[in-house]
């Protein structure tokens, strides 16, 4: 037995059809002799069948033809290009989903950590909004999430990669879930403890951070995902995972924007903009979007911004004022992770008023607030990673399908997978207007 074990952990993960061995063993004795290539007993859609404690079926299925090894787009040190390197292609546990990645997001999150601003594990494979196609499930996964994603459904994923079972996934708060934080934002693992990225030559372990989009094949959580349908394309419907994620989240959740409201976004590139067509979905009615760029100003008004200020040419807490009638919004956003933007938000809001933050920063950056006017007037301040996965992500999915979210405008720049380093470096530069997507497939 300990021969069999060391072949399934270790031997077989090279061969095309690594995927149904374990079936393969569980119904044939292996001798040393034996090889992969006389182990014929796989079909083309091989299900692995147990039966747990509580009497209830799991299964995996999947996984035969891929090949032997992927690439990946990898982080080792800050301000380095990223390097694409080969790796062994991922296995997915228990409760995980293997996807063919057909595109994904470039987003500041990676290049926050790609900086070193924000401390993550490395070396780690980047990238956290993904499009793709199910090509394998876990084994031990619960058949009826192998009937709700079978082989070839095509997905789309979620940055915070819900467990399903702490005790705020259980509440219905996957944005706050405990092993995501613990265990992939923590140590760039997944939620045993363990990366599913080792290199093809040596086999050495490599971090995710999420689950390592910017590949040619990521392991999600299933919990992470939900199904895309035929209607919208790969590329644009990558943002749906976090940028668009993230704007509903804070809209929905934090800012609990009603028809009516006033709303404020500063900063309107990928996140912001999309902040802005949100709460036009959601019926506000001053909507003002904040930056410094006139070109993503006018693209604002694209996105259903009634009201543009460029904060380099004016004072924009006083303009918003002015809009306003002297009160103050309702509800305004920060997106872009900034002291001062932060202090615009804060001041921006109306008595009794919602000042959401979602802009990433530098680690230990601060952002200031007058103690008095926070306990006179009743102001809100509030944080927002993102919105819940399992509720949220079908949500956005339809907005886009039935054309209330616009995605094709969202979507500024495609880049190749090769061009991978130029496109993070254009978005440290300024020169993304929206969003950009690398397209993998």
């Amino acid at each position: 037995m300990s021969f069999i074990s060391t072949m399934i952990r270790r031997g077989i993960s090279h061969t095309k059809s690594l995927r149904s061995t374990s079936w393969c063993l569980a119904n044939r004795f292996l001798t040393t002799e034996d090889t992969i290539s006389n182990v014929n007993c796989m079909d083309k859609t091989i299900e692995n069948t147990s039966v747990g404690v509580n009497g209830n079926r799991s299964y995996s299925s999947g996984g035969v033809g891929l090949p032997s090894y992927m690439r990946a787009a990898v982080f080792r040190e800050p301000n380095k290009p990223l390097t694409i390197e080969e790796f062994q292609i991922p296995r997915p546990k228990a409760g995980e989903v293997l996807i063919k990645t057909k595109a994904c997001g470039v987003c500041h999150s990676d290049l926050h950590v790609m900086k070193g601003e924000l401390p993550f594990s490395s070396p780690c494979v980047v990238g956290h909004e993904i499009t793709g196609e199910v090509v394998e499930l876990g084994p031990l996964t619960d058949h009826k999430l192998i009937e709700r994603y079978p082989i070839g459904s095509r997905v789309v994923g979620a940055f915070i990669m819900p467990c399903g079972n702490c005790s705020y996934c259980s509440k219905g708060h996957d944005d706050l879930c405990e092993d995501f934080f613990a265990y992939n934002r923590a140590k760039g693992t997944l939620y045993d403890g363990e990366t599913r990225l080792f290199l093809r030559d040596g086999g050495k372990p490599v971090f995710m951070y999420s689950m390592g989009g910017l590949a040619e094949y990521c392991v999600v959580p299933v919990h992470a995902l939900t199904n895309l349908p035929e209607s919208l394309p790969y590329t644009e419907s990558a943002i749906l995972g976090c940028a668009v994620f993230t704007a509903y989240g804070a809209m929905a959740h934090a800012a609990e924007v009603r028809p009516g409201d006033s709303v404020a976004v500063i900063g309107v590139g990928g996140v912001g903009s999309s902040c802005l067509q949100i709460a036009r979905a959601f019926g506000a009615s001053d909507i003002i979007a904040v930056d410094v760029q006139d070109d993503k100003l006018q693209k604002a008004k694209l996105f259903g911004a009634t009201h543009t200020i460029n904060a380099k040419q004016e004072d924009a807490i006083e303009k918003i004022r002015e809009i306003t009638g002297g009160a103050g919004v309702d509800v305004a956003v920060e997106a872009l992770g900034k002291p001062q933007t932060f202090f615009q938000c804060f001041n921006s809001v109306r008595d009794g008023g919602k000042a959401v933050m979602i802009g990433l920063t530098q680690s230990g950056a601060i952002g200031e607030v007058d103690i008095n006017r926070l306990v006179r007037r009743k102001i809100q301040v509030i944080g927002s990673y993102g919105g819940r996965a399992r509720q949220d992500l079908p949500k956005l999915v339809r907005l886009a399908e039935t054309g209330i979210f616009n995605l094709s405008d969202a979507v500024s720049r495609k880049y190749k997978f090769e061009e991978a380093g130029q496109a993070f470096q254009d978005l440290n530069e300024g020169k993304i207007v929206g969003r950009a997507v690398i397209e993998i497939m």
